[in-house]
């Protein structure tokens, strides 16, 4: 008897930390929003950039159209050009439902992403993806509207830059809808823009 009630106690610790756990994931990670469904995740938001054409670019620029928003910076070793290569991928695949999307690449490097490095650096991939950067004030304001964590990290020939890998996926009137992780299944990522395209 003594061995059983030894043992109920680390049973129950370790149930109690797995609730928790379970539902500190439920709040951080939101769920694609369903169709017609009136609650609004507070992910998204106003924002005053600049195009890779040097052009002023705002979030009313996107409205009409879903879109998918993804922040990096063009010296980015890994996730950057992936994930841009993968969308480049996506949004041939689609086909003519491409058009019916928006994607948003923004720097969360100002001091080195200009205008026009931007428009150089995304030529290597699909034409309809949109650059945008800004003054460190307005990407500050803008990460901090898509709850995205960024931090420049010194290197011994300079700095590189620590940043969310989320896909962020808005509807047409500039809500979020859902999202996508770095090196999601190509088939799952797929069919989350269709869906964006088909719903949002």
């Amino acid at each position: 008897m003594v061995l059983k009630r030894s043992l109920l106690l680390p049973l129950s610790v370790f149930l109690t930390a797995a609730v928790v756990l379970l539902g500190t994931l439920l709040l951080v990670l939101p769920e694609p929003k369903p169709a017609g469904s009136a609650t609004r995740v507070p992910i998204g938001g106003p924002f005053q950039l600049t195009s890779q054409d040097g052009k002023p670019f705002s979030s009313d620029s996107l409205k009409g159209k879903p879109f998918a928003i993804f922040f990096g910076f063009t010296h980015c070793p890994e996730v950057c050009p992936t994930t841009l290569y993968d969308l480049t991928q996506d949004l041939e695949a689609m086909g003519k439902n491409a058009d019916r999307l928006n994607v948003v690449f923004v720097t969360v490097d100002p001091e080195q992403d200009t205008p026009e490095l931007m428009k150089t650096y995304l030529s290597s991939f699909d034409p309809r993806i949109i650059g945008l950067s800004g003054t460190p004030e307005q990407i500050a304001a803008t990460a901090k509207a898509y709850k995205v964590f960024y931090e420049k990290v010194p290197t011994d020939s300079g700095y590189t830059m620590n940043h969310t890998a989320t896909i962020f996926l808005m509807d047409s009137k500039g809500d979020f809808y859902g999202s996508s992780n770095f090196q999601e299944p190509q088939e799952t990522r797929r069919t989350k823009l269709n869906n964006l395209v088909k719903n949002g």
